[in-house]
Formats: C-alpha cells, structure tokens, sequence
C-alpha cells in the first residue's frame, strides 16, 4: 500500500477541504495483470462543512466531464475528460481541473502503470477524514472505505491513459 498525498492544507477555506490522493495496486493474478489505481478524494474540512464539500466534489467532477455513479470512461476514447497523468521515475503528475499533485508513486504502480498503458481514476464525492495526508493507508482502511457500497456509486471512473515524457 502506500501513503495518501495532501495537495494543500489551505483549502480548507475551500468548499472542497483538503483533497488528498492515494495510490494502489491490485494482482496481479495468473489471470489478469496487476492494476494501478489513484483515489482523488477530500478530508470533508472544507469552509461549509462536509455537505457542502461533496456537493462541491460532484460539481468538480461533473465539471471535468464525468458522471458521478455513472459508467467507467475511457478517457483515451472520450476527448472532453479533462484528466491528464504524468508517470515517469516513479513520480506521478495527476491533473484535474480542481488538483494537481506530483509525488512520488510505489515502483510495482508504475511498473503496472507503464505495462497497461493506463490507469484506474477514482474522484470519490465521499470524503474520508479517517486517513491523514502523507500517512500509510492499509488494504483494511482501503477496504473499509468501499465496504457497503456499489463500487460506481460514490464517485467517478476513469481509465486514464498515462502519459510519460519523450526522450
């Protein structure tokens, strides 16, 4: 597993709180290669309180393009996703409308990033206060965070090709 990412402790004066991002990887398995996943999700300390921070989060994400609860997109096939990832040296540069944060990405995520071609964005609408920024996050918390809940429901998904610098 790895640490979640803080972007800024100053947007807590922002509807959206603080927005953080965690980094994973599932498999791989004798039948599908591993995947790398990024969660994009908000500590639900913003300046209105945590309502207001999700609706804030789906106006974002409806912003971008997407539909929160709708169906995976393929932002390599959907031209008006307004998504861009960077991996390269085991760094990573997400960019969102709303985000950008460069750090530092587990060496078996980007070997699954660069082997696939892409990877799996999730922009949760849920905040999850529970895990501090720079801090580990454990498969259990990562678990807990989707227990009880349809897998599409709380955010958007995007199979987000990744980008790496030309040489």
């Amino acid at each position: 597993m790895t640490s979640s990412n803080s972007v800024s402790e100053a947007r807590s004066v922002s509807p959206l709180g603080t927005l953080s991002t965690v980094f994973w990887t599932t498999g791989p398995t004798e039948e599908k290669a591993a995947a790398p996943y990024v969660m994009v999700y908000s500590l639900g300390n913003g300046r209105d309180g945590r309502e207001a921070g999700e609706e804030a989060m789906r106006a974002a994400i409806e912003g971008m393009g997407l539909t929160v609860g709708g169906p995976v997109i393929d932002a390599s096939q959907e031209s008006g996703v307004d998504a861009h990832l960077l991996v390269e040296a085991q760094r990573a540069v997400l960019t969102l409308p709303f985000i950008k944060v460069q750090c530092s990405v587990p060496a078996e995520w980007e070997a699954a990033a660069n082997k696939l071609g892409h990877a799996y964005l999730i922009c949760s609408v849920r905040p999850w206060p529970e895990v501090a920024p720079g801090e580990p996050v454990t498969e259990e918390q990562l678990r807990s965070f989707f227990d009880g809940e349809e897998p599409l429901a709380g955010g958007a998904h995007v199979v987000l090709p990744v980008r790496r610098l030309q040489g």
